[in-house]
């Protein structure tokens, strides 16, 4: 893999596109980036691990779905629906192919539909183990690597997380792959940047 190369493809693809080494680097730039904006974070592990929410929310005010008073379930659709009102919205990608195509999957629908319409800007933050040759490699990661890990975490009752190695196209309610969401282009009137960074990151 050529990381130039994944870049230039997403730029052809019509999204701005940057490379960091370090996660550090790359919070350094987000946080320089976005200020006294009305934020949303969608559930990313990512994120979290970078620390955006503590470095953002000093300047920015900012609804993250993980950072909620009590923690509750309730608090957390609340805050789901804020992120769809936003300026700037940031989530992750479960896998970006090598040819620019971005590729998430979600449960209940409220990170995919948050990126995908009504923001100024939304960045996609990427580790660069999310990153695959081609389009059916990334779903497959999509089923078997994060949906199995991500159920594991939310402590889901489901084949996947029970048995933490792949998916079962299981029909458990408990489910959390209901929508693939395949993003061939940059969706039209918002502006998107995929920061892909040189470390293994998230799920």
């Amino acid at each position: 893999m050529e990381i130039n190369q994944v870049l230039e493809n997403l730029r052809k693809n019509r999204y701005e596109a940057s490379y960091f080494a370090t996660g550090k680097e790359a919070l350094e730039y987000l946080n320089s980036k976005i200020d006294g904006k009305l934020v949303g974070i969608g559930d990313s592990m990512t994120l979290y691990g970078l620390g955006l929410y503590d470095a953002l929310c000093t300047h920015n005010t900012v609804f993250d779905v993980q950072h909620t008073p009590n923690g509750t379930l309730d608090e957390f659709w609340e805050y789901s629906k804020k992120t769809f009102f936003t300026d700037i919205f940031l989530t992750s990608l479960n896998a970006l192919t090598e040819d620019g195509i971005l590729v998430n999957m979600d449960g209940a629908g409220n990170r995919v539909a948050a990126s995908l319409y009504g923001h100024e800007k939304v960045y996609y933050v990427v580790g660069i183990n999310k990153i695959c040759p081609n389009l059916e490699q990334a779903i497959w990661r999509v089923r078997n690597v994060a949906a199995p890990k991500n159920a594991m975490r939310k402590k889901m009752k489901t084949p996947c997380a029970i048995k933490g190695d792949r998916c079962y196209d299981c029909d458990s309610p408990a489910r959390i792959c209901n929508a693939l969401v395949i993003e061939y282009k940059k969706m039209i009137h918002m502006k998107a940047e995929i920061v892909i960074i040189g470390e293994e990151l998230g799920l």
